[in-house]
């Protein structure tokens, strides 16, 4: 959306500013509190509990809708074991006296994603029937999940190992495989040219912010809940760093494969509209074969305009303007990206089916990776209850948490699911996880206190802290998080109503609607359900505090 050498610069500075410094103190807090988000903030103060649940609040809503991904990749996964692949070509009408016309107006990727995985409604308020297809896809994933995390963490983090090396060696063929490819070039020069622009724009800084946290699972609780597992002298700034920079790494090296993908298949459609172009001119005006080329085109358009002027009017609207840069700025947005566009790049390579199952598989990888600790944010807060741990075994409450998500999960199976999908996945968690993060320094630093606190990470880590994270901790970050908060909410402000893209089967493409209230109301609880969880939480306990006053008084 930002281009690559745009979105690049806010990265790094987030990653510095907020990823490192956040990630290090959540496996701190977990690590010494030696609990799960809710246990861990309330024993730093009982006013702190809200933002516990907060987390596991913002992780079951992330539960919901995350898992729908998995189920999409399975899907896709099962079918590139065809040949051809079924989104190589538009399939034929009724009559077989052509192609499907909403296919021919789109692109066969397109209506593969749009009409036969998720036979999209034209809008929210059109909610269909749930896709069966669909829902086995769903409830696969889920049992998927179920089996990975049925033994508790032993078994989780033996999962894990998997889902995050495999994804590594399907990458590394994919690089080689993309550097090779006709048009790759221009994909990276696209990825690390900075659009110095987009500096200046605050929902770049805000979705930099929001991969950071996603990406390094700031703010869910799964970190706090895996490092209350650990030793509790390991060195969790030396793995707050590793992490943070493996990752980071990862992600500009599978931003370099995913480029190098975008540039092939932006060169190949621009190459191809240059094609047509000559070819209706060439037969048009009678020239000569070969005589056009991509170098005059633009100067023969001119000379032809000027010397045929009727007829090249009458041939305008057939004849479209190509444009390279225009195509890779298309390659980078929408959505179903990961599928719409890996899968058109995927068709036109040799052994297409290969890559497809190597691609779709990876994906599968990683989406059950983030599922593992995603569920663990939930699960570990509700097995360190002992009200929960003394009636119910881990394994049935780890089946009704899956059991609950699927159920409900379903509905994103719907003709309609895909709009619901998008309201969860921009609305869930990205407000939310802001004001958890922010409270989370505050408390750390100002409530249970940063010299305090420097002295349990001495007897931790075995040395003194850094400056770095000091400054970090107390003043950066959440000066950064308060002004991501302000530009947040100026662009909604500006935006005034909410809009979603909504496909036009007539037209083959995305078209702009507003939101109907309904779906605004639920916008809003999912915001207010998350963020008032801290308020509610302290609110709770000081009239829990004053009731136990006034009792004890009137007892007196």
């Amino acid at each position: 959306m930002y281009g690559g050498g745009g979105f690049l610069i806010p990265y790094l500075i987030m990653l510095i500013v907020e990823g490192m410094p956040l990630l290090f103190l959540e496996l701190a807090v977990g690590q010494h509190m030696r609990q799960g988000s809710i246990g861990a903030w309330k024993t730093i103060s009982p006013y702190l509990s809200g933002v516990g649940v907060a987390s596991v609040v913002v992780s079951f809503f992330l539960s919901m809708y995350y898992n729908v991904i998995n189920a999409w990749a399975f899907w896709y996964l099962f079918h590139s074991f065809q040949n051809p692949l079924p989104w190589a070509a538009c399939p034929l009408n009724s009559n077989h006296t052509g192609y499907i016309e909403e296919c021919e107006k789109a692109s066969s990727t397109q209506y593969f994603w749009y009409r036969k995985t998720l036979n999209i409604s034209p809008s929210i308020e059109e909610n269909g029937s749930i896709q069966w297809e669909q829902a086995v896809c769903l409830i696969l994933a889920w049992l998927t999940v179920y089996l990975c995390i049925l033994r508790g963490t032993e078994s989780t983090g033996k999962v894990v190992y998997l889902t995050a090396s495999l994804p590594y060696l399907v990458l590394i063929i994919y690089l080689i495989k993309a550097l090779t490819l006709h048009g790759a070039v221009n994909g990276l020069v696209y990825m690390f040219t900075p659009k110095l622009e987009q500096l200046a724009n605050p929902k770049a800084w805000i979705n930099a912010a929001t991969q950071i946290f996603f990406s390094l699972g700031l703010g869910f609780g799964s970190l706090i809940a895996f490092a209350s597992y650990n030793e509790p002298n390991n060195n969790c700034e030396k793995h707050a760093i590793i992490v943070s920079l493996i990752n980071s790494t990862t992600s500009i090296f599978a931003s370099i494969v995913t480029f190098s993908i975008y540039g092939f298949k932006a060169t190949f459609n621009y190459e191809n509209c240059l094609n047509k172009a000559m070819l209706l001119l060439t037969n048009a005006f009678d020239l000569e074969e070969g005589f056009l080329t991509a170098d005059n085109l633009n100067h023969m358009k001119e000379q032809l305009m000027a010397t045929h002027p009727n007829d090249y009017v009458e041939l305008l609207p057939q004849i479209k303007n190509c444009s390279l840069e225009a195509e890779l700025d298309t390659a980078v947005q929408g959505t179903g990206l990961a599928f719409i566009v890996y899968s058109e790049a995927i068709k036109n390579m040799e052994v297409s089916q290969l890559y497809s199952v190597l691609y779709f598989f990876m994906l599968l990888m990683l989406g059950i990776g983030s599922m593992l600790g995603n569920t663990a944010a939930i699960l570990t807060p509700l097995t360190d209850s002992k009200f929960l741990s003394t009636h119910l075994p881990k394994e049935v409450i780890s089946g009704i948490v899956c059991f609950i998500n699927c159920i409900v999960g379903l509905t994103f199976t719907m003709e309609a699911g895909n709009y619901w999908f998008d309201i969860f996945n921009d609305y869930a968690a990205t407000l939310s996880l802001l004001l958890i993060v922010l409270v989370e320094i505050i408390a750390v630093c100002y409530v249970y206190g940063l010299r305090r606190f420097e002295k349990d990470l001495h007897l931790m880590i075995g040395h003194k802290l850094s400056w770095y994270w000091k400054i970090m901790w107390a003043f950066a970050s959440p000066l950064l998080i308060i002004s991501l908060f302000i530009f947040y909410i100026t662009d909604y402000i500006l935006t005034g109503t909410l809009q979603y893209q909504a496909w036009d089967a007539t037209q083959g493409h995305l078209v702009t609607k507003d939101y109907p209230s309904y779906a605004l109301a639920v916008i809003g609880l999912l915001v207010a359900s998350s963020t008032m969880c801290i308020p509610l939480g302290a609110l709770a306990i000081f009239i829990k505090r004053r009731l136990k006053r006034e009792h004890r008084s009137t007892v007196a």
